[in-house]
């Protein structure tokens, strides 16, 4: 029994540690910190945070019984989520109306010439397409008034005659000497700009259709007119077009050029039946283009690729501009 207690003896005895920590500084007993001076002022307040306040007292706690695990809810399917974006906005698609012209001036051709009698004076000069007789009126600073129709805005500087013309195509049209202006009395700014609504220079050229082609109304007016201003380049006067305006039956129409478009002149039909490629929808490569978008006006689709268009997409596909409508164009395909 004595060996037993020995042997517990043992088993609970632990070594001391090889070393033990220093002792702390001397000035920790024998130099304690001396005390505050003593002063006469009441005791501070103490910090607002040591009150208990609260606008609300706290709720009662509420008597919670035995817990009892709810059923599971069962599982639900994952539904598929779309990986398309936002549905793009809804495009308008219309047919273009076709509208028949009498005369068309190249506008790529208008220039001003010196007039052979007084060379400070110039004339105006082109190349143009009739299927009928017409006439051309030249307008110098001139601004558009009801129904289409323009006035100078200088009266004395010149009067505006009818110059008559025959029907054919890629006829040359020049004024006739003594009617044109001399225009070293404007400034470069009033023959360059066009604000206002007044263009320095105007060309009106309309068709007088015959009973035969004239249709219904043949007294009403068939006009294209160019709207131009004069730019100074080599020290010389070159026209600009700014626009054209189509005056059919009462309605005016603004003539834009559409980019792909094949002209359906002797030349092109002779291209076309060298070379055809390029004339397919840019989507699905193999119909021929018909549609064009707008405004950027390149004709690019096909009708049934652009009714798809509408619906999945609103930029062009060749120029990628938004698209704010889509103009179906019929073309008539040349005969074998």
């Amino acid at each position: 029994m004595g060996a037993s207690s020995s042997r517990r003896r043992r088993d609970d005895y632990y070594p001391p540690p090889h070393h033990y920590p220093p002792p702390p500084p001397p000035h920790h007993h024998h130099h304690p910190p001396p005390p505050p001076p003593p002063h006469h002022r009441p005791p501070p307040p103490p910090p607002p945070s040591s009150y208990y306040y609260h606008p609300h007292p706290p709720p009662p706690h509420a008597y919670h019984g035995p817990w009892h695990p709810a059923p599971a809810p069962p599982p639900q399917q994952p539904q598929p989520t779309a990986l398309t974006g936002p549905p793009p906005e809804f495009v308008e698609h219309q047919q273009a109306q076709k509208v028949k012209n009498y005369v068309n001036l190249h506008k790529d051709t208008i220039r001003l010439v010196p007039d052979g009698a007084d060379p400070e004076r110039r004339l105006v000069a082109f190349t143009f397409d009739a299927i009928t007789d017409g006439s051309v009126t030249i307008y110098y600073f001139a601004t558009e008034g009801k129904d289409c129709s323009f006035s100078s805005v200088y009266p004395e500087l010149q009067t505006p005659t009818k110059i008559p013309f025959e029907k054919g195509l890629a006829q040359r049209f020049i004024q006739p000497s003594g009617s044109g202006v001399d225009l070293g009395f404007f400034s470069l700014d009033e023959l360059s700009s066009s604000s206002g609504e007044v263009f320095p220079l105007v060309v009106y050229a309309e068709a007088y259709p015959s009973p035969e082609e004239g249709g219904p109304s043949v007294n009403a007016t068939r006009a294209q007119i160019t709207l131009a201003v004069l730019e100074k380049h080599n020290n010389d006067l070159q026209v600009k077009v700014m626009k054209q305006i189509l005056w059919i039956d009462g309605v005016r129409y603004e003539l834009q050029e559409i980019f792909g478009l094949v002209n359906s002149t002797e030349a092109d039909v002779a291209d076309a039946d060298a070379d055809d490629t390029g004339k397919e929808c840019v989507i699905c490569l193999s119909e021929p283009r018909d549609t064009a978008v707008m405004p950027c006006r390149h004709l690019c689709l096909c009708s049934e690729c652009a009714k798809t268009l509408r619906f999945q997409s609103n930029k062009c596909p060749i120029c990628r501009q938004p698209v704010e409508k889509l103009m179906e164009i019929k073309v008539r395909s040349p005969g074998p």
